[in-house]
């Protein structure tokens, strides 16, 4: 068995070995049984199941979560002449038709499927007829109700079981905690599977938590046109940071999910080939991304869990070289990720409004309503009920989680505007054509960043501010994308809704309560784990993420902010000397800790740390605009 599996590897992918643990995992999978297995991100999982699914005949089915990914992988395949395919959205009922039948009888190798997908009844019926040999599960974790990114969609990859019982399954993912693990094992309906687990530990990756008052001059310090991924949480924040990269010598570009497709390949491509340095982006830009000479991963803001923060760091150093995951950070960071992540958790209360309100917007009576389909406009609903759209979507997620409703995988569709003029060219054809102006000015003075991108806007809420229908205003935006003025996306219906139980008011809620609360007790979790690891400097950072999951390790790294800091601690002479020189720097006017650290020779961190002291014993105050200044006697 090894040796063909040695004899595949090398004729498809050119190596002669395989990385520890991998021919363990393609052993189990020969063998028959259901696995689990968790490499770090870059450690080589999809090896696992492309190689014994060629040793053995017949198909693979693999279940991926982004369409990206799958092509991705699908490329990679079809460039080592074996035979692959993924069937993603956009597809007519015809050629959904056609390319299955060719899985079943063109000597595929491997069919590529979104779990969403996976779900339809033709897609289904098909799979009958494949002689399927292995079912891998991609980024299983998102089947986790405990998991960093969890997907209601995956929770029904199960039923497979029923359709393919005598089939393996395979899942694979880079992160999980203990809990994580069970409940993926529970959810996949695995047969008493083996567990291959590499350790989380990547020697190679420093670790640094920077505290700096001015994250964009901190970026050119770090940044030298090495290659490098920067995570923003804002689409605005990508251009803001891309443009300044470039405008500072750093070749850089954007990525984010309102991008049109053509422009994501074409920027992803560029910062591939090395033709681009810098990569800004949203957490959009995120599974898949194999590029292996990334130097460093900076984090402008705080990641959401420790769990995202370690798969997108992971993507660094994948060539095996010393590479950097660096979070950028300030006190301003703490009150921003509580209220983008636990301010906007839905409550149990929150829950029974939303679910009390969907009925009164549907009309269902009570008893009523079971397995009923209805569109849905999620701005609208909002709107007429004044609901925080955030928390709405929140409470959605929870009742779909519970089983009470099924959220279409459109929901997240909006409305969509990108201005195509030119500002001033705009002014020009405004006064032209005065028709468009209410509307479009209106868009502009709510709107930012539409000169740029795409921008969702709320159709609803322009029709409350000009007064203007909301059926003409769609008509006036139609006109515009006809004319290239804007372009224009619409989803009439961003959704649909399925009840999947009959309305029952707080009978329907109360038995689902306990899992809401433990849910939000989770989300709490993850974010203290986050601000704990940011706010740590006493436990090497490489200790601190390992005990996040469950690994103990004895050994500081001695490279990490933490073990840097513990080597470079400064005497009491080195302090009286950098604070006689910030004493001569302040003697004429007050400064930024960035000018003094500019004017000063010393490293930033001891700058930093005398100025912290001697900020604490009230030597330097600060002045309204955060500049410190000597304390006069």
């Amino acid at each position: 068995m090894q040796e063909e599996a040695l004899k595949i590897l090398e004729k498809y992918w050119g190596y002669k070995h395989f990385r520890s643990q991998q021919i363990d995992v393609i052993r189990s999978i020969l063998s028959g049984k259901d696995s689990l297995t968790l490499f770090p991100t870059g450690g080589g999982k999809s090896l696992c199941y492309q190689v014994p699914a060629l040793m053995k005949p017949g198909i693979c089915i693999v279940v991926s979560p982004l369409i990206s990914l799958m092509e991705d992988q699908v490329n990679t395949l079809q460039q080592k002449n074996i035979k692959a395919m993924a069937i993603t959205g956009g597809i007519s009922y015809a050629d959904l038709d056609r390319n299955l039948d060719n899985c079943i009888f063109g000597n595929f190798k491997f069919l590529y499927l979104s779990p969403e997908r996976l779900q339809q009844d033709l897609v289904r019926e098909r799979l009958k007829h494949m002689n399927v040999n292995l079912i891998a599960v991609d980024e299983a974790h998102c089947i986790s109700q405990w998991g960093h990114d969890f997907r209601p969609a995956y929770r029904n990859i199960s039923e497979i079981r029923t359709i393919l019982p005598e089939v393996n399954i395979a899942g694979f993912t880079a992160t999980a905690t203990k809990p994580v693990i069970k409940d993926i094992c529970e959810q996949l309906t695995l047969k008493e599977p083996d567990i291959h687990q590499k350790s989380f530990e990547r020697t190679n990756l420093v670790y640094e938590v920077v505290k700096t008052e001015d994250k964009y001059f901190r970026l050119t310090q770090l940044l030298h046109n090495d290659s490098a991924i920067i995570y923003v949480r804002s689409r605005s924040a990508t251009r803001e940071i891309s443009e300044f990269l470039n405008k500072n010598g750093i070749s850089a570009t954007l990525y984010h999910g309102g991008l049109k497709k053509e422009d994501k390949s074409a920027r992803f491509e560029a910062w591939l080939n090395n033709k681009v340095a810098v990569m800004v982006a949203t957490t959009a830009f995120g599974m898949g991304i194999d590029k292996p000479d990334v130097r460093s991963v900076i984090h402008i803001d705080l990641p959401e869990s420790m769990e995202s923060y370690f798969q997108e760091a992971g993507r660094a150093g994948r060539d095996g070289k010393v590479s950097k995951a660096i979070i950028l950070t300030n006190a301003a960071d703490i009150p921003i990720l509580k209220n983008q992540f636990l301010n906007n958790l839905a409550s149990t209360e929150d829950v029974k409004l939303i679910y009390k309100k969907l009925n009164a917007y549907f009309r269902i009576a009570f008893g009523e309503g079971e397995n009923t389909r209805h569109d849905f406009n999620f701005a609208s609903f909002c709107h007429q009920y004044q609901l925080n759209p955030n928390k709405t979507y929140n409470a959605l997620q929870l009742l779909d989680r519970c089983s009470i409703l099924k959220l279409s995988q459109n929901f997240q569709k909006k409305t969509e505007i990108m201005v195509l003029l030119s500002a001033s060219h705009l002014d020009n054809y405004l006064d032209e054509n005065p028709r468009y102006a209410n509307l479009l000015q209106t868009v502009l003075r709510n709107y930012g960043g539409v000169f740029e991108n795409l921008i969702p806007v709320n159709i609803s809420s322009l029709s409350e501010k000009t007064g203007i229908r909301e059926d003409e205003c769609i008509k006036i935006f139609e006109e515009l994308n006809e004319k290239e003025v804007v372009e224009f996306n619409i989803t009439k219906q961003d959704s649909s809704i399925t009840f999947i139980v009959p309305r029952e008011d707080e009978s329907t809620i109360n038995p689902v309560i306990p899992f809401i609360k433990k849910y939000n007790s989770m989300k709490k979790e993850k974010i203290e784990a986050v601000l704990e690891f940011v706010k740590n400097d006493t436990i090497c950072k490489q200790i601190q993420l390992l005990q996040y999951f469950g690994e103990e390790k004895q050994k500081a790294c001695g490279q990490c902010s933490v073990c840097k800091q513990n080597n470079d601690e400064l005497s009491r002479d080195d302090m009286n000397e950098i604070f006689i020189a910030i004493r001569k720097v302040l003697s004429s006017e007050p400064k930024s800790s960035r000018e003094i650290v500019d004017e000063l020779g010393y490293s930033e961190n001891s700058v930093i740390t005398v100025i912290k002291s001697l900020s604490e014993k009230g030597i330097l105050t600060r002045t309204p605009n955060n500049k410190y200044k000597l304390r006069k006697k």
